[in-house]
This record gives C-alpha cells, sequence and structure tokens, in this order.
C-alpha cells in the first residue's frame, strides 16, 4: 500500500510539472489586492486577489508603457466585470481575459487554489522576491548652463533646466527656429541634468499612487488628456537630451554625426513642444489646467537606462516606447470620438501623424549607425531590446502605421511572447 500511493504521489507531480502549475505560497500570503511576482524571464506577474475571494493573475507591465499593473486599482466597468486599472495612463484589462477596452490585450493566466496554496500555470519560474539588478549610474546633475547663442548643446541644456512647460515649449520654438535658418550653426558639446527640471508647485507621485476617474465622463477625458501632455514635456525634453548627450558620439571611423541628425531631433522636440501646447489649450478649454492634476515621472527609467548607449536610446525610446503610441492612438482617439469629443480628436490625429515621423527618425539613424558599423540592424535591435526593455513586446499592433514609419514585422515580431504570436495581426 504504501508503494502504491507513493507512485500516486509521483504521479500526480508529474501531472503537475507537464502543466506548468506552480506554487506560489499560501495563501494567507495574499490578503493585498495586487501581489508582484517576479519572473525568471523579465515578465513579472501580478497576482490579484479580489473580494470574492477569487484569485487572478496577468502580466505585470502594462502593455502600453510599461505601467506597473500591481500599483493599480480594481474596478468594476459597470458590467459586472472586473478590470485592473493602469496607475500610468488608466487603461483597464479586464481580470478574466486580459482584454481593455482601449483594444490592447494583456496576458492573463490560469490560477488554482488547492489546499490553501495559490498555484499559477505558467512555464516560468516566479518568485516573491526581486531579481538583483545592476545599480544605475547616473550623472550628476550641471549647474545653470551659460549660454553660447551659436551652439545647439548649450541651449539644449538651458531647455532641460527650464521647469516651467510654456517657457521650455517657447525656447523650443526659438532654438529650432534658429536652427533651420541657420543662426545656430555650431552643435557644440554640454552636459545635460540627469533628470531635466520640474515647477516646485507640480504634484509628483509614483505612478501607482494616481487615481483615474470613471471611464466616459468629462473628468476622465481631462484625466486623460492631462497624462498625455505629461507624456509630451517628457518627449520635449528626450529630444534635447539625446542632442546634448550625444552630441560627441563618433563612429568606430571616427566620424561625428552628420548635421541631419541634429535636424531630425530639433524637428522631433519642436513637433512635441507643438503636441504639449495643443493638449495643455484643451485642457484649458475643458475647464481645467496642466499641474491641475498630479503626474509621474515613471517614463524618464528609459533615458536613464540608455543614458550610455545612442543605439540602445534610438531603440528603445523611439523604436519601442514611440512605437507603441502608434499601437494605441487609434483606440485613444476612438475613446474620444464615442463621446462626441471631436475638438479633442482634431488634437490627437496631428499629434499622431507626427509620432510616424518620430519612430521613422529613430530607425532611420538606429540603420544609419548600424551600417556604418558593419552590423546587422535586426540583430542588433532585437539584443538591445531585450537588454534593456523589462518583458516581451505585446500585440496588437498598428501595423500599418508602424509600416508607414518603415517598421516592418519582422522588427518587433521576434519579440513577442511565443504564446502571443497569434495576436499580432
Amino acid at each position: 500500500m504504501d508503494h502504491f500511493e507513493k507512485d500516486l504521489v509521483d504521479a500526480l507531480k508529474d501531472i503537475v510539472k507537464a502543466g506548468n502549475w506552480q506554487c506560489v505560497g499560501d495563501k494567507s500570503k495574499f490578503k493585498s489586492p495586487c501581489t508582484k511576482l517576479y519572473s525568471d524571464d523579465g515578465e513579472h506577474i501580478v497576482l490579484v486577489h479580489t473580494e470574492d475571494d477569487t484569485f487572478w493573475a496577468m502580466d505585470s507591465s502594462c502593455p502600453h508603457e510599461g505601467g506597473p499593473l500591481e500599483q493599480g486599482d480594481i474596478e468594476d466597468l459597470g458590467n459586472g466585470k472586473l478590470a485592473l486599472i493602469c496607475p500610468w495612463h488608466y487603461f483597464d484589462f479586464s481580470l478574466e481575459t486580459g482584454s481593455s477596452s482601449t483594444g490592447l490585450q494583456n496576458q492573463v493566466y490560469d490560477v488554482r487554489v488547492l489546499d490553501d496554496k495559490v498555484f499559477i500555470n505558467t512555464q516560468c519560474m516566479l518568485s516573491l522576491c526581486p531579481i538583483p539588478v545592476t545599480s544605475i549610474i547616473t550623472h550628476q546633475d550641471s549647474l545653470p548652463v551659460e549660454i553660447n547663442e551659436n551652439m545647439l548643446c548649450t541651449w539644449a541644456t538651458k531647455i532641460l533646466q527650464t521647469p516651467d512647460p510654456q517657457e521650455k515649449v517657447s525656447l523650443t520654438k526659438m532654438v529650432q527656429e534658429k536652427w533651420n535658418s541657420w543662426e545656430i550653426t555650431e552643435i557644440g558639446e554640454s552636459s545635460p541634468p540627469s533628470q531635466p527640471s520640474r515647477r516646485d508647485n507640480l504634484t509628483v507621485l509614483e505612478p501607482g499612487k494616481i487615481k483615474r476617474g470613471k471611464g466616459g465622463t468629462l473628468a476622465s477625458r481631462i484625466a486623460l488628456l492631462h497624462s498625455l501632455a505629461n507624456i509630451e514635456q517628457w518627449a520635449i525634453d528626450l529630444s534635447w537630451d539625446i542632442i546634448a548627450r550625444f552630441s560627441t558620439f563618433t563612429l568606430s571611423t571616427g566620424e561625428p554625426l552628420p548635421r541631419q541628425f541634429f535636424d531630425d531631433f530639433v524637428k522631433v522636440a519642436g513637433d512635441e513642444a507643438k503636441h504639449y501646447q495643443l493638449l495643455e489649450q484643451r485642457i484649458m478649454e475643458l475647464g481645467s489646467f496642466f499641474g491641475a492634476l498630479p503626474v509621474h515621472n515613471g517614463l524618464w527609467q528609459s533615458a536613464t537606462d540608455t543614458s550610455h548607449d545612442l543605439l540602445a536610446r534610438l531603440a528603445i525610446v523611439h523604436m519601442v516606447h514611440e512605437a507603441r503610441g502608434l499601437d494605441v492612438y487609434p483606440q485613444t482617439l476612438s475613446r474620444f470620438a464615442a463621446h462626441g469629443d471631436s475638438s479633442s480628436v482634431k488634437v490627437l490625429e496631428v499629434i499622431y501623424t507626427d509620432e510616424i515621423t518620430h519612430v521613422a527618425a529613430g530607425l532611420r539613424w538606429f540603420t544609419y549607425i548600424c551600417s556604418k558599423e558593419g552590423c546587422d540592424s535586426l540583430k542588433t535591435f532585437h539584443d538591445l531590446v531585450k537588454l534593456h526593455f523589462k518583458g516581451f513586446l505585446k500585440p496588437p499592433f498598428n501595423i500599418e502605421g508602424r509600416k508607414t514609419a518603415g517598421m516592418t514585422e519582422e522588427w518587433y515580431v521576434p519579440l513577442v511572447k511565443p504564446s502571443n504570436l497569434q495576436k499580432t495581426s
């Protein structure tokens, strides 16, 4: 009889192993609504425990821009179905299916509770403890820069150190005009700050502390526009940072970057300034103002992570994050159109058209540098994304928008989790 029981236990263990069911701990450990579980493949999972004592699990990184879903709220969307809300940009993800009203899709996992232990069905090893990471060394903030009016980089650093967004926009437009008219002729060299300046009266919170309104209300639309304006303010700074930080970049042949590189990113900075101004004006038309709601600075993390490597900066900021913006803008447009907000739709259409050219600029200079260095562009891109981006790229993708920017499927499909490949079209 003992031998029979041992054989039965061994057989049951084999079944559990074959089914990829992992015990993540006793049920009593998971009293909080959301618990982050760290995965050995970097695709971490959030375990959700709802008030009806049901457990759910999905990828913890928002498919939009990687927002931490484990810091989000659980909300009933009105149809009896519960959703986890991203704390960065308020996208909702069904706990049951992972689908979102924005058109995005998150990966969900089966969860079982057996003998008061929680099991998740996944091929990856999970842990409650974070995986150790290498400390990031950043540049110290520089002192206020002395402007050389004929040098692009000193202007770039000046704009990065300008806290007021309206002044940042004005300076950007002025420098763009001077650069395009050849009143500024030198690229120069300057030390940009480790992080751009922001107004003292701007409320900056951890991403998970920012709350949202109910979907479909005026307040909710204002909150989304406010969030987009915050993104555009960071985008202005990202454009000037790539100019200042990599102005002295040289190829292995000793060649510097051509002037056309700086032409492109001055234009990107000007576009982002225009976008911020359009969004701020629209927020005011709706009865609010930028700064009325809290913001977060999580979007600067990619700049910090890639401050040492121009190819990595182009790959992550312009070919991953900005391309992701192309993916979500059609759904965002639909959300405003559904509520008859045609004025906001017009603003978002302008932004979307410009963002295609920004992805194209990142792709153009990434492939330019790779060709000059004699390295394979696709392999280099895939390697850099795996190194600097947490987890996998997630569908659905705006295939047409990406293709217009020159980013065909071979760039991003190999970076999709295998179980999600059927969702890329």
